[in-house]
């Protein structure tokens, strides 16, 4: 599967980090839909931008996800909650390509507090040009399984 578009959402804390990821994105020629917070002035809840892109994902075929807050924990904690939707915090390339390969990963999250911008770039080209192991589809169906 390759992808055709990107759903971002970040909270005030990982504004800065969405915008840079976006407009790299932008630049490659993918479709973007921006879903997170407009400015990094006014305390936000993640968990309002998480659900809109969770929800994107969960309806647009050959797209994935990037949500960015402090820690990244939080988006990934909520993303988690959706059906269908398998997120990632990634902090390293070696973990960008295994849950993309091992998971079927369909949304990578970052801690803007604890990750560079050059770094963030990276490992969000790792994670959309990595596509998953067929071997692994078994373990992907049982994740399903277990959300019905």
């Amino acid at each position: 599967m390759s992808f055709k578009s990107v759903a971002f959402g970040s909270d005030h804390r990982g504004y800065w980090l969405k915008n840079k990821l976006l407009n790299h994105f932008s630049s490659l020629g993918y479709q973007v839909m921006d879903y997170g917070s407009d400015n990094d002035c006014v305390t936000v809840d993640y968990v309002d931008y998480a659900k809109s892109v969770a929800k994107h994902v969960q309806l647009t075929p050959r797209s994935f996800g990037v949500l960015v807050c402090y820690s990244g924990v939080g988006m990934c904690v909520t993303a988690n909650r959706f059906k269908g939707i398998r997120a990632a915090l990634c902090y390293k390339s070696e973990i960008t390509a295994l849950a993309r390969e091992h998971n079927d990963a369909n949304i990578i999250c970052f801690g803007a507090g604890f990750i560079n911008e050059e770094f963030a770039v990276e490992c969000a080209g790792i994670f959309a040009n990595t596509e998953l192991d067929e071997q692994y589809l078994v373990r992907i169906n049982k994740i399903d399984e277990a959300e019905k």
